[in-house]
């Protein structure tokens, strides 16, 4: 009898990856692994009352919405501490995918993340004890001073934010006042800019699986990903995908992107902890397949391996690398080196092997078929009618030129 391992999709309003994640674990159907059988079933997870006792079916949940929402974080939480279903993300540390829980963690693990200062808000919270608590412990602060220390030009961006909500680039006092005014109850940090980059990239990690995409945040969000192999040097390359699994392996998060700018030969991270990545067919186009594929290996393979949810962070681990005086290159790989062991890497690859030689030609299968095509027109459907016969056209091509090189590469 086959082993049943039931995998809980909590959503928002996403449509193109769960839709093909389902199709691709239905093509994969049962998988053998060490002599068993195994069959992954799937479920949207709906927001209900839940008693605090009882058991969920679920093997493994991919985590989507609970950055965003109280109650199904609060949920995961319970099926974390009460019933070890294994969770992609770890809710506990989700303070940190407020972004600057994250800047000082990589801080003290010596990566080069560019100057910043977090400021007070412009406007205080509605509190009638505000007043007296300021007045004594809450001093006015010199706005100027505070960007001179960190450089022009700058990023004022919300310590929580993401979609590059809020975001704005200063160049002078002028636009420094105006923008701080802007934000209101907002709490905001003060961000050296990287200004004359070489490359701008952004790494999608899903568990041990990198890949890094040459990233252009001045095109149309449906444009920015440029389906361009070796763009980097294979040493940077590998420290670009070294600071994503890093990141990942720090906080127990095994779905993230993280943004790193390259200029004069140095992997500079700004961004690195987004609690949605952006695994949207109509942005991805060209990796999606990829993304899909990569999503099904890792989740199959923690729950065939019955892998243990990692509650607690092994910090001190990190921070005697850092803490130390080894050379940075050398921290680097003592990172890598404690990354891949909490991925558990060399057994994924020979799960891999074994049970899903067949993946990559299963999805290649998917994307070619009328089933894919149309949810192709599906998600441009819901786009601005001016942009969605390009998302069509671009999706159809990209994807298509991913199948080719996937070909290629086999022979």
């Amino acid at each position: 009898m086959a082993r049943r391992h039931l995998i809980g999709l909590l959503l928002a309003v996403e449509e193109s990856w769960p839709t093909a994640f389902e199709a691709i674990l239905g093509r994969l159907g049962p998988i053998r692994h060490g002599g068993e059988t195994h069959e992954f079933p799937t479920e949207r997870i709906v927001n209900e009352p839940f008693d605090l006792r009882a058991r969920p079916a679920y093997g493994l949940v991919i985590v989507r919405l609970a950055w965003w929402y109280v109650v199904p974080r609060e949920w995961l939480k319970k099926i974390a501490l009460m019933d070890d279903v294994y969770l992609l993300n770890n809710p506990f540390t989700f303070q940190a995918m407020e972004k600057h829980s994250a800047y000082c963690a990589m801080m003290r693990l010596g990566l080069k993340v560019p100057e910043t200062w977090l400021i007070p808000h412009k406007l205080p919270p509605e509190n009638p004890r505000w007043a007296t608590f300021a007045e004594r412990y809450y001093p006015d602060f010199d706005l100027d001073e505070v960007a001179a220390q960190v450089g022009y030009p700058l990023f004022m961006k919300p310590f929580n934010g993401g979609a590059w909500v809020g975001v704005t680039k200063i160049t002078n006092a002028g636009e420094l006042h105006a923008s701080y005014d802007a934000s209101g109850e907002r709490l905001m940090h003060l961000q050296a800019a990287v200004d004359d980059y070489d490359v701008f990239t952004r790494s999608l990690s899903i568990g041990p699986q990198t890949t890094v995409m040459r990233f252009d945040p001045s095109r149309e969000w449906y444009d920015r990903y440029a389906p361009e192999e070796d763009f980097l040097a294979p040493d940077l390359n590998r420290e670009v995908v070294t600071i994503s699994r890093l990141v990942n392996a720090f906080f127990r998060w095994e779905l993230n992107s993280c943004e790193v700018i390259v200029k004069d030969g140095e992997a500079r991270p700004i961004d690195y902890a987004n609690a949605s990545p952006d695994l949207s067919l109509a942005s991805l186009q060209y990796y999606f397949p990829w993304a899909i594929s990569s999503l099904a290996a890792w989740c199959l393979f923690c729950c065939v391996r019955g892998r243990q949810m990692h509650v607690n962070q092994s910090t001190r681990d990190f921070f005697e690398v850092g803490d130390s005086e080894l050379p940075y290159a050398e921290k680097l790989e003592r990172y890598r080196a404690l990354a891949d062991d909490y991925f558990e890497v060399d057994a994924f690859e020979a799960f891999k092997a074994e049970a899903l030689p067949h993946l990559t030609e299963v999805t290649i299968e998917y994307v070619e078929s009328p089933e894919f095509d149309e949810l192709v027109v599906h998600v441009a459907r819901a786009e601005p009618p001016d942009v969605q016969e390009t998302i069509i056209e671009c999706a159809r091509g990209r994807v298509a030129d991913w199948v080719a090189d996937q070909r290629a590469a086999v022979g």
